[in-house]
């Protein structure tokens, strides 16, 4: 199974559509926040892709409908999304660990510091996509894939 996690586009319409258009085949495609007006858009024209794109609420997500979190059962795994800001992510991933805990999840998304990030602690494996258009740790744009399988996780950062 291939997810693909991209977050933080904040209206770069192009960078989305590269990422998503790139990565048809994939599973599920998450979008952890900040750019819900061009996901929208972008789900406007490619109606069948629709059933496979996931997003969560930024902080900059002003009015948004969608949800804070979001919890997704794949094969063995609970996988967590949320855009990261409500649990202090810039500073600590105490908050989210105690909230993938709580809920039984052992795969976290988040986004909002716009800088990639992946880890497996005690065993919770951990993705920040980073920003797709505005990075904050001297990279360039940068989205996330997880390939699952009966063998196990695989995280990824990748340029866009």
């Amino acid at each position: 199974m291939r997810i693909v996690v991209l977050s933080d586009t904040h209206g770069n319409s192009y960078a989305l559509e590269s990422v998503i258009l790139r990565n048809t085949d994939a599973d599920w495609i998450f979008h952890l926040g900040d750019g819900e007006r061009e996901l929208d858009n972008f789900i406007l024209s490619h109606q069948k892709l629709a059933p496979k794109i996931i997003h969560v609420a930024g902080n900059c997500d002003f009015d948004s409908l969608s949800q804070e979190v979001f919890i997704l059962p794949v094969m063995d795994h609970k996988i967590l999304a949320t855009h990261g800001h409500l649990y202090g992510v810039s500073s600590s991933l105490d908050k989210l660990k105690e909230l993938a805990l709580t809920n039984g999840c052992d795969i976290v998304l988040f986004g909002h510091t716009h800088m990639k990030y992946e880890s497996y602690e005690n065993g919770i494996y951990f993705l920040n996509p980073g920003s797709a258009s505005i990075p904050r740790d001297g990279s360039k744009p940068t989205f996330g894939h997880i390939d699952i399988s009966p063998a196990g996780v695989v995280l990824n950062i990748a340029n866009v």
